[in-house]
């Protein structure tokens, strides 16, 4: 079996010392780029990769990301983090990084999961997951100096624009929007709402979206939405609600996939429009038309948020950008919920 290049096979076909080679893949600013243009080449000439355990021991550095693993839901909704990770794992891989995952029942448990990774030096920096209103994960990270990056903003707390914040979110209140203002281009007039109950950050914005999308009166707003909690069945029952009332929609959004796919088992024999978010498989398994979020390029920019656009070391504090608000796409497929002549969104 062949042997794997080493440091002294770079540096011998570079021409260079072994110092020199550990100097380009350690410090390489501090590299003539000539010289580290020649040992670059060598390296991918060679297919050489660095020893990560010999890197992590000189280093001092962990190369590892520490984001805990959600619990699961019902198979819809939880489809969303699974798909963020999956590409933050991908990724992070590129940059010869690895993941430690965690698992905690409620903030207050994840915090004494911050304390253990810190006091074991196990993680360089972490990403967070489903923030919301007064989030004391992120204070008690702030507070403790551990790098971080939230995929999902701030809310309710004062730090939306804190250097030691970093965030990537979805603009969900734009495509909530885009897809309001699709559903009345195409002749709905009483386009109704199934969100979450307030405060919640994201289930506020999308119906922010909503409002501003079908600029119905207040009187009709009130009455063409509803809050309930999430899932399936929460959405059928919503939908059903609505359509008991006396102004019923002739189209729905919802804030989720799951409620979507609820409410449009509720209002199939109506064929009543329906659109979700969130683009999961199940919502192009049925044929429901979908807001999709691009998690791959959320994950890209969580990491580039904490390290920059390639490698490992964290970037300086006081380098931009610090958040990062990604726009979402309304997926249009043809079903029986859906109006007749409508196509795949792009």
């Amino acid at each position: 079996m062949a042997q794997l290049p080493t440091v002294d096979d770079v540096a011998r076909i570079a021409g260079v010392s072994r110092q020199t080679v550990s100097n380009v893949l350690n410090t390489p600013a501090i590299v003539k780029e000539t010289t580290r243009t020649r040992v670059q080449a060598a390296i991918a000439q060679l297919g050489y990769r660095p020893h990560a355990s010999a890197r992590r021991l000189r280093t001092q550095k962990s190369s590892t990301i520490g984001i805990r693993m959600e619990g699961y839901k019902d198979g819809v909704s939880g489809a969303v983090l699974d798909r963020f990770l999956h590409s933050l794992t991908e990724q992070a891989d590129a940059r010869e990084m690895r993941l430690l995952l965690y698992t905690a029942e409620s903030p207050e448990q994840e915090i004494e999961q911050f304390a253990r990774l810190r006091d074991g030096a196990d993680v360089d920096a972490l990403v967070l997951t489903s923030t919301f209103h007064n989030d004391p994960r992120t204070e008690w990270l702030i507070e403790n100096g551990m790098p971080f990056v939230t995929f999902g903003r701030p809310w309710g707390i004062d730090d939306m624009n804190d250097p030691q914040h970093l965030w990537v979110d979805v603009d969900g209140y734009a495509g909530v929007r885009d897809a309001a203002q699709y559903l009345v281009g195409e002749g709905a007039t009483r386009v109704g709402f199934i969100g979450w109950p307030s405060p919640s950050g994201t289930g506020d914005e999308r119906r922010r979206g909503w409002l501003d999308g079908t600029r119905l009166s207040p009187a009709d707003a009130a009455a063409l939405s509803v809050a309930t909690t999430d899932g399936v069945p929460e959405g059928s029952a919503a939908a059903l609600e609505l359509l008991a009332r006396d102004i019923q929609p002739d189209a729905l959004i919802c804030a989720s996939d799951s409620l979507a796919l609820g409410a449009m088992m509720a209002t199939a024999a109506l064929g009543i429009p329906v659109i979700g978010y969130d683009n999961t498989p199940v919502a192009a398994a049925v044929g429901l038309s979908s807001i999709d979020q691009p998690l791959g390029d959320a994950a890209a920019s969580a990491l580039e948020l904490l390290f920059g656009p390639s490698g490992s070391n964290l970037r300086a504090a006081n380098e931009e950008p610090k958040h990062r608000l990604l726009a979402p796409r309304l997926v249009v497929r043809r079903s029986t919920h859906l109006a007749p002549g409508e196509t795949t969104g792009t």
